[in-house]
């Protein structure tokens, strides 16, 4: 299969999972993603949720752009781009960095994957082609736009590892948690990374779009054993919710996207302090992140736990009941697994110290009446979300 690549004649274009999905879906609950038809919600979100926790789900990740940065400069490069050390990132391995502008503010994050010595993919939220260029001048690179060249499948949940050995891709059992391995399933090559976004245990298969559909098949092929669902954008938005994972754009402005000044962050005022390798070298935005910690911090992005079982929607945040104002909410949801109203909120700090008691007010609508009401929330510097079997090499098998 070749993905048609003149747009314009197209208001949205299909991934090359697009017929398997069509087939699935039970909503027509679509939306754009890069430029792609992508489904919001296939089935139930509670089926697609739980498939995910309890057993396996996959998710169509092709519009995800991706860049192939390679050439004798690759890593001065990415390492000048990145605030993350890249000296400590090798062949085979992925890791998580995030690039700031000369004012020390978030441009995006993504997932950086070594292939080799000068090879190297880069996995982004949002276009970030014109900035690459932009940042490579001086530098014997090359970056290709990979987006449309290659398919991309999440497979993710408890029994991810199971499934996929059961396909037929062998080799997984010693692939540990950021490793890259490069496998084939029937016949045809697929390079399997042990990355994912939804804080369970999970695979992201990359693969030619010519290849795609006999994957997909191969994966359900073993359904008869194994509960598998195909998940949409809704139902990630629940589960990197529980495991702590911010989105740029809608829990913080990008650099790129801020009109109005002070409406940008930097990495430090979302929680992603430890992604900065302040002390590697020069890397864009470091002189101003240092000055920037140099000051008492002014904010944070903060994961909380808020009392009650109300929708929180983009509640305010009080420092008391009835007190003054001093953050949002950005994202939440209610979390099934753990029974808990879970959110993402930008909070102002006092004197450098983040609060630990907070208070959100509620609004919401019973009956078409309007009702308010105070929930306490408390502060959390761990992921909601975590099991043990995420992280165990080998997984289980089921």
């Amino acid at each position: 299969m070749t993905i048609q690549k003149d747009h314009f004649r197209q208001a949205m274009q299909h991934t090359p999972f697009h017929a398997r999905l069509a087939a699935l879906t039970q909503t027509e609950e679509w939306t754009s993603w890069n430029g792609y038809m992508a489904p919001r919600v296939l089935d139930k979100l509670s089926t697609e949720y739980f498939a995910v926790r309890s057993s396996c789900a996959v998710m169509d990740m092709t519009p995800m752009e991706k860049y192939r940065i390679t050439g004798t400069d690759a890593f001065r490069f990415l390492d000048r781009l990145v605030t993350r050390d890249l000296s400590k990132l090798k062949p085979g391995r992925v890791t998580y960095v995030v690039w700031c502008n000369d004012d020390g503010k978030l441009i995006d994050d993504g997932t950086l994957f070594q292939f080799g010595e000068d090879d190297y993919r880069l996995c982004a939220q949002h276009h970030q082609f014109d900035w690459l260029v932009t940042s490579s001048m001086g530098f014997d690179v090359s970056i290709e736009v990979e987006t449309h060249d290659v398919a991309a499948l999440a497979v993710q949940g408890p029994t991810s590892y199971s499934v996929l050995t059961e396909a037929g891709i062998s080799g997984l059992d010693e692939l540990r948690p950021f490793g890259i391995a490069h496998l084939s399933c029937q016949g045809f090559p697929v390079v399997v990374s042990r990355t994912g976004y939804t804080g369970d245990l999970g695979y992201e298969l990359w693969i030619s779009p010519d290849d795609a559909l006999q994957l997909w098949d191969a994966i359900f092929a073993v359904r008869d054993r194994y509960d598998i669902h195909a998940m949409g954008l809704s139902t990630l938005e629940m589960l990197r919710i529980e495991a702590g994972f911010i989105m740029p754009g809608f829990d913080f402005n990008t650099a790129e996207s801020t009109v109005r000044e002070g409406y940008d962050r930097s990495p430090d005022e979302v929680g992603l302090d430890w992604v900065v390798d302040i002390d590697k070298g020069h890397f864009t935005g470091r002189k101003a992140l240092l000055a920037e910690r140099a000051r008492p911090a002014r904010r944070r992005l903060a994961k909380i736990v808020v009392d009650g079982n109300k929708p929180l929607g983009e509640a305010f945040i009080f420092d008391s009941k009835n007190g003054k104002q001093i953050g949002e909410i950005k994202c939440a949801t209610w979390s099934p697994i753990l029974k808990a109203n879970l959110a993402l909120a930008d909070i102002e700090c006092s004197n450098g110290k983040m609060p630990r008691h907070l208070w959100a007010r509620i609004d919401y609508q019973r009956e078409l009446k309007w009702m308010s009401t105070w929930a306490e929330c408390r502060v959390t510097d761990t992921p909601f979300y975590s099991p043990e079997h995420r992280s165990t090499t080998p997984p289980a098998r089921f």
